[in-house]
């Protein structure tokens, strides 16, 4: 086999067919057998109250869910000698040998015993006969009903499963993952040096998670506890997985990439490790040698499968994330934009609030940022913004949406902690977005090197209002299967429907756009000279032309964009939820040395109190991905604060908005980190070397711009509530 001319080695061969086939169909499978069993749901709910309709009559008191089987006839005597069989059943009294100690019935008691009895029966009979006649004044009944429960046994068969499937898709994604190094780390390994350190430090951390998969199922089996096949499945899955992984990152350290680059020096390489990889170990070693407690990463692993369907709905929101990429719709809405010539500053204030609604239905923020970092950063530098600033916003664009509807995040959050809900959480996050949202534009602007900058409306508005009209067509699709699922399918969109409805929107427009044959998204060209005076923008705006896809051709069709689009789903799932099981464990580390016991418990300021945990927050941020963390907080941290009057809203808006700040700080700053791998580690290092000679701040501006937007937001959630009384939370 071939590609761009290049002959494979057998190694490569094998990783380009596991990765590009065997696991990218396999995933597929998955995430539509996954899809198939939400929309089954659906489909069944809706049977049974069609059934219901169609079927059921309220005259005869006969319901539809009487009939989802044969009836059977009643085995009972409809005509029984009664006179007969009270006689016998007192002659059996008579013999019994405690009738002396504890007394016996009546004849008339045994009589009305023995009428109820056949009142029964005939009721049953009754029935039996009504159901009859009904069938068969309803000859379509036994059709429906077959498909009825056809769709029944498939979400029975999901419910029943979702734990297996969700192994299954994490064991196909990681290997693909571990096998192309496309596990998230501070950087990327180019050297031979980094490889070697990359995959050394791979070896040991999956070894160890084997070890430990294969002490907690010899725990398991010596117990004594029966273990249910499903269980048992998982826990081969499991110690297959990281034997697998072990075995791959072995030969990987055997065995160097061909295009490594000679050199390196063991710092640089230290930063190329995966974050997953830091915590494998750093866990496998505490809980092996200092714990005593060798099955404790496996264990941990179970919160994983206890969290089954809320990490299924990540990965159908990671799917739909791919899909996004997949289509022209954030293109087109940047062409709304591009014939007014922002500033730089401004453009990427009307980007990060667009982003925000995408980051929300994509389910958390690193999503959007891989689905469309690079053509936001694109945009925010062709408009004349700085690289590093375009870095920033990029990282920024998947930060402000995790706390609207409908976030899974705020799911995660609601589901753990019952002292909140879905609505208080998502009602009070309109304010931090706002908040948020505002603070970027004034910090951003505050830097800005040309403040104000807007093309001549009667130039910009045709255009742009012209450039609305392609965007249509998606809004239409996007309306049109919000209808059918909320009323065909009685569903309306929301948190816990989302994560289904979004990917067959999204598949609905690729293959739109498949069928119109139009190109693949492509971003506009050319950097905006700063120095153009105001009256030299508007000519520009008068210019503008959207960029021409006339003469391209669709290189994909509509299976090969699915195809390309699942691809990419299998790296993230394999990176992500892998990083997100190791956060688990890393949490349950915490939670044995028991740090909360180190929080003081008599303190008297409640303003210490929020001190502490905001820097906590942020630190859990920096070094924890946000389900994980979420999990963590809800057992440790929470009802700390709970206890010291906090309240739980007021608790969870700090967290999440010290998450954000966390994930946009170094060390780690996984937002960071997943808008590098978005864009390319090229475009990252032009940036910095086009700043070498720029006073500090512009030097890590992508560092510097985020935290500053978010520090002083997060201060806001923190004190103000409580200072000024605000939202009835601290009367």
């Amino acid at each position: 086999m071939q590609d761009n001319g290049l002959k494979r080695s057998g190694l490569d061969q094998i990783k380009h067919i596991w990765t590009k086939w065997v696991s990218t169909l396999v995933v597929l499978v998955l995430l539509m057998l996954t899809l198939v069993i939400g929309t089954g749901e659906m489909i069944h709910g809706q049977l049974l109250r069609m059934g219901e309709s169609l079927y059921g009559n309220p005259a005869t008191g006969m319901q539809y869910s009487f009939l989802r089987a044969d009836p059977v006839a009643p085995q009972c005597d409809r005509h029984p000698n009664i006179d007969a069989q009270v006689q016998t059943q007192m002659k059996a009294n008579a013999a019994d040998e405690f009738a002396d100690v504890f007394g016996t019935a009546s004849e008339s008691d045994v009589r009305a015993s023995l009428l109820a009895a056949q009142q029964m029966c005939e009721e049953k009979y009754q029935f039996f006969d009504k159901a009859e006649k009904h069938l068969a004044e309803h000859p379509s009944l036994p059709f429906y009903r077959t498909v009825e429960t056809y769709f029944f046994g498939i979400f029975k068969f999901g419910t029943d499963n979702r734990a297996i499937l969700l192994v299954l898709m994490v064991v196909f994604a990681a290997i693909s993952a571990t096998l192309n190094a496309h596990h998230i780390g501070l950087r990327s390994p180019t050297t031979k040096l980094d490889f070697r350190v990359y995959s050394v430090y791979m070896f040991v951390g999956n070894a160890f998670l084997t070890a430990s998969s294969i002490s907690q199922y010899i725990s398991v089996i010596n117990s004594g506890v029966p273990i249910t096949g499903e269980m048992q499945t998982i826990y081969w899955l499991w110690m297959t997985l990281f034997a697998i992984l072990t075995v791959i990152s072995f030969w990987q350290l055997l065995k160097v990439p061909s295009q490594a680059k000679e050199g390196g020096n063991f710092g640089m390489a230290f930063l190329s490790i995966p974050l997953y990889a830091h915590m494998a170990i750093i866990t496998g070693v505490a809980f092996t040698f200092f714990m005593d407690y060798p099955m404790g990463q496996g264990i941990y692993l179970g919160q994983l499968v206890e969290f089954s369907s809320i990490f299924l709905n990540l990965a159908l929101f990671i799917w739909a994330g791919m899909l996004l990429k997949q289509t022209r719709i954030v293109d087109l809405f940047l062409n709304i934009l591009r014939p007014w010539n922002l500033a730089p500053e401004t453009l990427t204030w009307l980007i990060l609030i667009a982003a925000a609604l995408p980051t929300a239905y994509t389910g958390a923020s690193g999503i959007f940022v891989i689905a469309a970092g690079a053509i936001i950063y694109k945009e925010v530098w062709n408009a004349g913004g700085r690289r590093q600033f375009a870095l920033a916003a990029t990282a920024m664009s998947g930060s402000l949406g995790v706390v609207l509807r409908p976030c899974l995040l705020i799911v995660v959050v609601a589901s753990l902690n019952k002292e909140v809900t879905t609505d208080l959480l998502y009602h009070y996050g309109v304010y931090v977005f706002l908040l948020t949202s505002t603070m970027f534009l004034v910090i951003s602007l505050f830097f800005a090197e040309q403040k104000f900058r807007i093309a001549s409306p009667a130039v910009a508005f045709p255009q742009s209002a012209r450039a609305f009209v392609p965007v249509l067509p998606y809004v239409l699709i996007f309306i049109l299967i919000w209808l059918f699922y909320k009323y065909a399918l009685s569903t309306d969109l929301n948190e816990f429907t989302a994560p289904v409805m979004m990917p067959v929107v999204l598949l609905i427009m690729v293959l739109f756009d498949k069928l119109r044959h139009v190109p693949a998204p492509v971003a506009a060209t050319g950097h905006w000279d700063t120095s153009l005076s105001e009256n030299s923008s508007q000519t520009n705006a008068a210019n503008y032309k959207a960029p021409d896809h006339s003469g391209e051709s669709s290189t994909q069709g509509f299976w090969g964009s699915m195809h390309t689009a699942t691809t990419e789903t299998v790296g993230h799932i394999g990176a992500l939820i892998i990083l997100m099981a190791l956060s688990v464990s890393v949490g349950g580390f915490l939670e044995r040395i028991e740090v909360m016991d180190m929080f003081p418990t008599d303190i008297s300021s409640i303003f210490i109190v929020i001190t502490l945990i905001v820097a906590l927050m942020v630190f859990v941020g920096m070094i924890m991905d946000p389900f994980g963390a979420v999990i963590l907080i809800s057992a440790t941290v929470a009802p700390v604060a709970y206890q010291y009057g906090i309240h739980p809203v007021h608790f969870w808006m700090i967290t999440l908005i010290g998450f954000e700040l966390g994930y946009v700080t170094p060390p780690v700053a996984l937002n960071h980190l997943l808008a590098r791998q978005a864009i390319g580690d090229e475009e990252v290092a032009a940036a910095d070397a086009e700043v070498r000679h720029k006073p500090f701040y512009y030097r890590y501006e992508r560092w510097i711009l985020p935290v500053i937007v978010m520090l002083p937001a997060m201060l806001i959630v923190a004190y103000i509530p409580y200072i000024f009384k605000l939202f009835d939370w601290y009367k």
